[in-house]
């Protein structure tokens, strides 16, 4: 039976939940920046949560929101990086096992969190398929829960907590923008921005090379038969079906950015803000040079995902 989707009284929950773990983060500006898009730019800095990107808010919200007996079973999810290590940490906050499926090739940094976290690590073969079915196996030899990483409930409502916190810091933005791969962040964001500012635009940017959340929306079903073929590894995952659904009630917008131009993003936050994001992260950035006829003169926050770069394979010569 599917679970509920979530609304903004369970992203409000979630906030009063993860208060004591989580970091309300900064928001950031660069005047550089702002005459480059042609707007007037608030960064959300997610590479400054804990486990170094957003997802520590549901991941920590899915966890501290189990009954104690189901709990203690610990917790299972298959992750490219950031999932996995915003879980990891969020169960050693709770003294909770946690296993992670994670795919061949995974970013090398990312995959270090999730074993600094503690939690037990099972490679499967790099397609969405093999981890599910990996997950599942996972699941059924250690009665743990399964934690989705962006279709669960709790952990839509988490993400939203971030565009919670930056809605109300800045009571008059028009738009804001976020990256979209599975859909948890951006849902998470449509369902606050509803609540709290309804005349505020929420903008998805995603990967030309894996842009099954425009497709989907645009043609009013889901799309996600594709190969991914993007540097954004953290974008690779295919929509949810409650993500969308969400998506769709919600208005929201998507643009596609192809590869090159988000490496350049990338290397402008850093240059401009002194932040190293990744490029799941500078994506957003991106779709707003890409659109600035879109967002003219206009007051937009940008939804910076996370940090965990290899910082062995820092990209600036294919941005250059």
């Amino acid at each position: 039976m599917p679970m509920p989707l979530p609304t903004f009284d369970d992203i409000l929950a979630a906030a009063a939940r993860i208060a004591p773990h989580a970091h309300a983060t900064p928001v950031l500006q660069s005047s550089a920046l702002d005459a480059l898009a042609g707007c007037r730019l608030y960064f959300k800095a997610e590479p400054l949560q804990r486990g170094g990107a957003f997802k520590f808010r549901g991941a920590c919200n899915a966890v501290w929101a189990m009954e104690e007996t189901e709990a203690t079973r610990g917790v299972v999810t298959h992750s490219s990086g950031n999932h996995g290590a915003a879980l990891a940490l969020a169960a050693r906050t709770r003294g909770i096992p946690c296993h992670v499926v994670v795919p061949e090739g995974a970013n090398a940094a990312k995959l270090a969190n999730i074993t600094r976290y503690g939690a037990h690590v099972h490679t499967c073969a790099p397609t969405i398929a093999a981890r599910e079915a990996t997950a599942d196996r996972l699941q059924e030899e250690t009665g743990a829960v399964l934690i989705h990483p962006y279709t669960h409930p709790h952990v839509i409502a988490g993400q939203g907590t971030a565009a919670l916190e930056l809605l109300n810091a800045l009571r008059h933005l028009d738009a804001v923008v976020a990256p979209v791969g599975g859909g948890g962040l951006l849902s998470g964001t449509a369902i606050a921005a509803a609540a709290t500012m309804p005349d505020c635009r929420v903008y998805g940017a995603e990967p030309a090379g894996a842009a099954d959340t425009a497709a989907s929306l645009a043609a009013g079903t889901r799309e996600i038969d594709f190969v991914p073929d993007t540097v954004c590894d953290g974008l690779r995952g295919t929509l949810g079906e409650p993500n969308f659904a969400l998506l769709r009630t919600h208005g929201v917008r998507v643009h596609t950015v192809p590869d090159d131009e988000t490496l350049v993003a990338m290397r402008l936050i850093w240059q401009c803000l002194k932040l190293l994001v990744e490029p799941s992260s500078a994506i957003a950035l991106a779709a707003i040079l890409r659109h600035r006829e879109l967002f003219a003169g206009r007051d937009v926050g940008v939804v910076l995902s996370g940090g965990n770069v290899d910082l062995d394979a820092l990209p600036w010569a294919v941005a250059a």
